[in-house]
C-alpha cells in the first residue's frame, strides 16, 4: 500500500502539528473508551442473560413477586421439587440484599444449607484463599466471590457488614459463573435468623438442576402446577430469563447504551474527519510539490489515508487500552435483585476496538483523500 519511507514521512506529518494531532487522538481516545466501555457492558449483559441449549438451571420463585426482599417460599417445597422427575439437585436459598435498586455496590448474601451445599459443590469449588472446612466449622461465616471480596477489599478473617448482617469471611471463591463472583454464600439458618426469628423454614428461592436440558420447560410447569393451590404459588423459569426479568430496569439500561456505543463511533469519524480535513487544506501546496516531483494522485491519496489511519488507530489503542484496564481492575458489575450483571473486559473487546478504530480512521480519511488526488498541479498553487 505504502513503500516504507513514506510511513517516516507520514509520521513527520502528524508530528508538524502536534496539538492538532494530540487533541485528535485524546478525542478519539476518550470516544473508543465510552465505546469499549459499553462493549463491556453489552457482553456481560449477552453472557448473563442469553440463554442456550445446554442450560439446565431453573429458579422457582414466589409467583408474582421479583424482588428478593418481598418472595416469601416454604422451605418444605424443596423436598416436594426434589422428587420431581427431571430432578437433579435442588438448593433451597435465602437472599438478602443491600439495596434492592441496580447499583454497581450491592452486597448480596446468599443462604444456602451448609452441609448439603458443601457436599454438592465442594469438590468444584475454586477456593483462592480460606477453605470450606473453615466456613462449615462458624455460622456467621462467609465464603465470598472474588469480586465482592476485591470490591469491599476484604481478605480471609476480616468481618463483612451490609443490610444489617455481619459475617467472617472464611474463604474467597473464584468461579466460571458471573452471579457466584459477586455474593456471598453464608449458612442459611444463620441468614435466616439475622432476617428476622419468624423467619425459620422461609427462604426467597430454589435454585433447580434438571438432568436433561430438554425437561427444563417441562419441569418448570411441573413444578408451579405442584405449588399452584398450595400455601405460596410458585413461579418457574430458566435462571438466565429470570435474571433478565427480575434484573429489567438494569437490562434495559445496559441495552440502551448501545446507542451511546453508535454516538461514540460517530463522533471519532467525526473528529478524524475535522483533523483530515484541516490538514489538507493546510497543504495543498505541499501536495502540489509532491505531485511535481512525480508522485500520483493516487500516491497522495494514500498518505492521507494513512495519517487518518494512524490518528484512528492510536486513539483506538489509547482508549481500548484504557477501558479494559479500568474494567479489570474496578470489577465493575451492575446489580439488582441479588443478581449481577458484569462489565467482561476480554481481548475479543480491545481487538475489535482496534479494527473499527482502523476502519473508521480509513473512511474518514477517503474523501479529502479523494478531493485531493483529484486536484490539479496548477490549481493546487493558484490555492496558495
Amino acid at each position: 500500500m505504502l513503500k516504507p519511507e513514506l510511513w517516516l514521512f507520514v509520521f513527520k506529518q502528524i508530528l508538524r502539528r502536534p496539538t492538532r494531532s494530540g487533541l485528535t487522538v485524546v478525542g478519539v481516545a476518550i470516544a473508543m473508551f465510552l465505546f469499549a466501555a459499553v462493549q463491556t457492558m453489552q457482553q456481560g449483559l449477552e453472557t448473563t442473560t442469553r440463554q442456550t441449549a445446554e442450560d439446565t438451571a431453573l429458579i422457582v420463585f414466589q409467583q408474582g413477586r421479583f424482588c428478593a426482599s418481598t418472595s416469601r417460599l416454604p422451605e418444605r417445597y424443596g423436598q416436594a421439587i426434589a422428587q420431581m422427575p427431571g430432578v437433579k439437585r435442588v438448593t433451597p436459598m435465602r437472599v438478602v440484599v443491600s439495596n434492592c435498586r441496580a447499583g454497581l455496590d450491592v452486597v448480596t448474601y446468599r443462604g444456602v444449607p451448609a452441609e448439603r451445599w458443601a457436599d454438592e459443590h465442594g469438590v468444584t469449588l475454586k477456593m483462592l484463599d480460606g477453605s470450606l472446612a473453615r466456613w462449615q466449622q462458624r455460622r456467621d461465616a462467609a465464603i465470598v466471590g472474588r469480586t465482592l471480596a476485591q470490591r469491599r477489599g476484604v481478605q480471609v478473617g476480616d468481618s463483612l457488614e451490609a443490610a444489617g448482617v455481619r459475617v467472617q469471611v472464611a474463604g474467597i471463591l473464584d468461579s466460571d459463573d458471573p452471579q457466584d463472583l459477586n455474593v456471598a454464600y453464608v449458612h442459611l439458618d444463620f441468614l435466616q435468623r439475622a432476617v428476622g426469628p419468624d423467619q425459620l423454614g422461609v427462604v426467597t428461592q430454589f435454585n433447580v438442576q434438571v438432568d436433561d436440558p430438554q425437561r427444563l420447560d417441562a419441569t418448570a410447569q411441573a413444578i408451579d402446577e405442584r405449588f399452584a393451590h398450595d400455601e405460596a404459588a410458585t413461579a418457574t423459569s430458566s435462571e438466565k430469563g429470570f435474571i433478565a426479568q427480575a434484573a429489567g430496569d438494569a437490562v434495559q439500561l445496559i441495552a440502551f447504551t448501545r446507542y451511546v456505543g453508535w454516538g461514540c463511533l460517530i463522533a471519532v469519524l467525526g473528529l478524524i474527519a475535522n483533523s483530515i480535513v484541516l490538514s489538507v487544506q493546510d497543504r495543498i501546496k505541499e501536495h502540489a510539490v509532491l505531485q511535481t516531483l512525480g508522485f500520483t494522485g493516487g500516491q497522495v491519496a494514500r498518505l492521507i489515508v494513512v495519517e487518518s489511519l494512524v490518528l484512528g488507530l492510536l486513539g483506538g489503542l489509547i482508549g481500548c487500552g484504557v477501558a479494559l484496564w479500568v474494567m479489570h481492575a474496578g470489577q465493575f458489575a451492575l446489580s439488582s435483585e441479588g443478581f449481577s450483571i458484569p462489565f467482561i473486559a476480554s481481548p475479543a473487546t480491545l481487538l475489535w476496538g482496534l479494527l473499527i478504530s482502523m476502519v473508521l480512521g480509513v473512511a474518514a480519511g477517503l474523501v479529502p483523500a479523494w478531493q485531493a488526488s483529484r486536484r490539479e498541479i496548477a490549481s493546487c498553487f493558484r490555492a496558495v
